[in-house]
C-alpha cells in the first residue's frame, strides 16, 4: 500500500512539473456589420490581435527638387501565430512584425526594396492596440493625436522620414468597412483606406537626404479568413484622384486566372461614393512585362472598368516588381502607375499585382 501511494505521489510530482500542452488560438472571424454599426475610430486605427493577419500599407507619389518623380511604399504586417497565447514567455512567438519598403526611382531603373521581420516582444517590436503605432525595430509608424502619422524606415539603399497629413474623411470600403473578397461570407476583412494623404519630408538615397512632398494612400485591413482557397492572387490599386476624388478596386483570380470576386469604390469630388459589385469590375491587361529574375509576367498596363468608367493604368516604369521571400515567402508587383480617363490625365496610384510566380499565401 505504501508503495502505491509513493508512486502515484511520484506520479503526481511528475504531473506537475510537465508544461502544459499548448492550445493552439482561434482566430476572430469576420462577420457583417450590424445595421448602422460602423468601424470604431481611432480603437480600429490600432491593432487587432485576435485576428490572424494585419496590415497597414502606404504608398504615394512624390515630387522632388529635380522635378523628377518617385514612388514609394511602406508595409506593416501583423501576423498572429498558432502559438498557445497563454505561454507567458516574453520569447514565445505569438505575434509576428513584417515590413517592407519600396522607392520607385525611373533613374535608377528598378524597384529599391527592403524587407524585415521580428517576433513581437521587448518593446522592439509590436503593433499597438489603440491606435496606429507600429515598431519593427528602426522602422516605425506612428498615428499623431491630430490624425497625422510618422514614417520612418532605415533600410539599406535608402531612408524615409516622412509625415502623412490627413486631407480628408476616412474612406471605409465595401460595406462600412466590411469588405468581401469572395462568395462566403468569411472571405472577408474589415478595410478602410485613408485617401490624399498630403506627404512632406524627406528620403534618403546614396547618402544624400532630398526633400520630398506628395500625396499618399492608407490602407488598413484586418481578417483571419481573407479569399477562396481555389484563389492564386489578386489585382489592386487605390488611387489619389486629379480632382481630389478617391478610386480603389480589386479582384481576386482563381488558379485559372478567371475572376473569383471583384469589388471597387469610387469616392466622387463632391464626396458621394458609389460602390461597384463584382460584375461591374473588371481589369483587362493592355500589355504585359516579363521579370528577367523570376521569369513571371505581370499585367503592368491595364484597362480597369468600373460601372460605365473605363481607366487606363500605366507604369511609372516597367520594373517593380518586390521579392519578399525572405519575410513573407511571396514575389508580387507593386508600382507607382498613372490614370488616364478618356484620354485624359485622371490621377496617381499604385498597382499591386500578386500570385503571379506562385499561387498567394496567407
Amino acid at each position: 500500500m505504501l508503495r502505491r501511494l509513493c508512486a502515484l505521489l511520484t506520479l503526481a510530482a511528475m504531473l506537475l512539473a510537465m508544461p502544459a500542452i499548448a492550445v493552439a488560438p482561434t482566430f476572430a472571424p469576420v462577420v457583417p456589420l450590424p445595421p448602422g454599426a460602423a468601424l470604431s475610430v481611432p480603437k480600429d486605427y490600432g491593432a487587432h490581435p485576435d485576428f490572424k493577419t494585419e496590415w497597414w500599407y502606404v504608398t504615394g507619389w512624390l515630387n522632388t527638387p529635380d522635378g523628377k518623380p518617385l514612388g514609394f511604399q511602406v508595409t506593416f504586417f501583423r501576423s498572429a501565430t498558432t502559438h498557445d497565447r497563454a505561454n507567458p514567455s516574453q520569447f514565445a512567438p505569438k505575434q509576428l512584425i513584417v515590413g517592407h519598403a519600396a522607392v520607385s526611382d525611373p533613374a535608377n531603373g528598378k524597384l529599391l526594396h527592403d524587407q524585415r521581420s521580428a517576433r513581437e516582444g521587448f518593446g522592439l517590436s509590436y503593433a499597438k492596440i489603440g491606435d496606429t503605432d507600429v515598431k519593427l525595430e528602426d522602422w516605425h509608424m506612428v498615428r499623431a493625436a491630430d490624425g497625422s502619422y510618422r514614417v520612418h524606415v532605415d533600410g539599406a539603399q535608402f531612408k524615409f522620414d516622412i509625415k502623412l497629413a490627413p486631407s480628408q474623411a476616412v474612406l471605409p470600403e465595401d460595406d462600412r468597412g466590411y469588405s468581401r473578397k469572395g462568395p462566403r461570407p468569411g472571405q472577408a476583412s474589415y478595410y478602410y483606406s485613408e485617401p490624399q494623404l498630403q506627404v512632406s519630408g524627406n528620403i534618403t538615397r546614396n547618402g544624400r537626404p532630398v526633400a520630398v512632398s506628395g500625396t499618399a494612400w492608407l490602407d488598413h485591413e484586418w481578417f483571419s479568413e481573407y479569399v477562396d482557397p481555389d484563389a492564386s492572387g489578386w489585382d489592386w490599386v487605390g488611387a489619389n484622384l486629379a480632382d481630389g476624388g478617391a478610386l480603389m478596386a480589386f479582384q481576386i483570380r482563381s488558379k485559372t486566372g478567371a475572376k473569383l470576386w471583384a469589388h471597387a469604390t469610387w469616392r466622387d469630388a463632391s464626396g458621394k461614393i458609389t460602390q461597384f459589385s463584382p460584375d461591374q469590375v473588371r481589369f483587362t491587361p493592355q500589355r504585359r512585362w516579363r521579370s528577367p529574375r523570376t521569369n513571371a509576367e505581370y499585367p503592368v498596363a491595364t484597362q480597369l472598368t468600373t460601372g460605365n468608367a473605363v481607366w487606363d493604368i500605366v507604369p511609372l516604369q516597367d520594373d517593380q516588381e518586390l521579392d519578399s521571400r525572405r519575410s513573407t515567402g511571396a514575389v508580387y508587383w507593386e508600382g507607382a502607375v498613372t490614370l488616364t480617363r478618356d484620354g485624359k490625365p485622371a490621377g496617381h496610384a499604385y498597382l499591386e499585382l500578386t500570385g503571379y510566380v506562385d499561387a498567394i499565401k496567407l
